[in-house]
């Protein structure tokens, strides 16, 4: 696949493809002989991982430590492993950030179906909704 190929799959940026390989969040891409990148089924599993970790709020700085464990081989199994732990414990705390949100917003938008229903919305409710 052309660099503008996978960019239009993963809604990226040519930038952002060529800063992820420069920094390592992904190892360097196949190249056509004519030097023009050339991302094999193989290059696209790290774009994919890259979007997917990223997207959950992994830093680039673990990816790039994770691909270079990678590359040394699998006497890296339990570094990798423990990496991957640390990512999941950090993505963990995110949703239950973002689960506490939908909790709060679901009891607001809850109330003010109810107001709408009945045309009333009490003191307490208004005092709720403030918070």
């Amino acid at each position: 696949m052309t660099i503008k190929e996978v960019c239009e799959k993963y809604n990226l940026t040519p930038d952002t493809l060529r800063y992820y390989e420069r920094v390592g969040v992904i190892p360097e891409v196949h190249r056509t002989k004519g030097g023009n990148r050339d991302y094999t089924e193989e290059d696209i599993s790290w774009v994919e991982n890259a979007v997917c970790m990223r997207s959950a709020g992994v830093p680039v700085e673990m990816l790039i430590e994770y691909v270079k464990l990678f590359q040394e081989g699998d006497s890296t199994f339990k570094a990798r492993r423990d990496l991957l732990v640390e990512a999941r414990v950090a993505v963990q705390e995110n949703l239950d950030k973002y689960q506490a949100t939908m909790d709060k917003l679901n009891y607001k938008i809850s109330r003010y179906d109810e107001a709408i229903k009945t045309g009333v919305l009490s003191w307490d409710d208004c005092e709720d909704l403030k918070k």
